[in-house]
């Protein structure tokens, strides 16, 4: 990040040229430069836009999120800063926003929105299903609780978004381990199921903890797992893949799995389907001999 230049001020303090800022550098905002070789990651575009603030803006959201450690941070997201601009290029979002000096934490060099604040700011201006996906990656990354949060929205109750972030809260679970994993999970939970826990363990009969299941309700011992490319592609991840379902179906688990590609309609048959079985199950013991 230390390639992220303001074109400007390296020309006036004389450390390049401007022959060699137009030949050896690109811009990636009005006046803030990285050199023809340097990809535009998430890192160099959010150091950029903090020097295109004038070294004024406190970042926040996604970019934030991604600076405290989350993932699943695409690096063409927008970066949203705390700062008094109505024109700001393309790539970034300023907002003329209040923010607590104790809301600030800094992470190299630059002012950051703390977790708290940060996904304070993630609940208010995205939809509700993508919120809660990078709540989940962020509260896995830093720690951050609920509770937390909450009490900010409390601090800013009234402002633009604070209902919808209240709500995308009360559904976080840090247990979530990929952004499609969170979908599924609130798909389940739209359609009427309990929320389901996450990171199930299993223990087999020697005691060992043999799997970790996405997701599931453990007193009836139903799971829903999604599978990723990886578990096609991967020949060793495939083959444990077959052995572990046979040790999970031993253990008496029954276990629906999602790909990419699966209709939601088809997911909650599934499921249906499942808790119909258990309900049969138990109907099957309470009936007398």
């Amino acid at each position: 990040m230390g390639d992220v230049i303001v074109g400007s001020q390296s020309v006036l303090a004389g450390t390049i040229t401007r022959a060699s800022l137009r030949w050896n550098y690109h811009a990636i905002f009005p006046d803030i430069y990285v050199q023809k070789d340097v990809e535009p990651t998430l890192a160099v575009r959010t150091r950029g836009a903090w020097l295109w603030s004038r070294r004024r803006g406190v970042i926040t959201g996604r970019a934030a999120a991604a600076l405290h450690g989350a993932r699943w941070v695409d690096d063409a997201t927008e970066i949203e800063l705390l700062w008094a601009n109505n024109h700001c290029p393309d790539g970034i979002v300023t907002r003329r926003e209040r923010i607590a000096p104790g809301e600030i934490t800094w992470i190299d060099g630059m002012p950051v929105a703390t977790p708290a604040r940060t996904a304070l700011d993630l609940g208010r201006y995205l939809p509700r299903n993508i919120a809660v996906a990078h709540l989940d990656a962020l509260a896995s990354a830093t720690g951050v609780t609920a509770e937390e949060i909450l009490d900010l929205t409390y601090r800013y109750k009234g402002r633009h978004g604070v209902r919808l972030c209240r709500e995308a809260v009360e559904l976080v679970d840090a247990g979530a381990q990929s952004p499609q994993e969170t979908r599924l999970r609130l798909l389940l939970i739209d359609k009427g199921f309990p929320p389901p826990q996450t990171q199930i363990p299993v223990i087999d009969q020697y005691g060992f903890e043999f799997a970790y299941l996405d997701m599931g309700w453990k007193d009836l011992r139903i799971a829903v797992e999604y599978d990723g490319d990886h578990h096609r592609t991967d020949t060793d991840q495939y083959r444990w893949d077959a052995r572990r379902l046979r040790k999970l179906a031993d253990a008496g688990w029954i276990v629906v799995r999602v790909m990419a590609g699966d209709r939601n309609d088809e997911v909650i048959a599934w499921v249906k389907q499942a808790w119909a079985r258990r309900q049969r199950e138990a109907m099957a013991v309470k009936r007398p001999a």
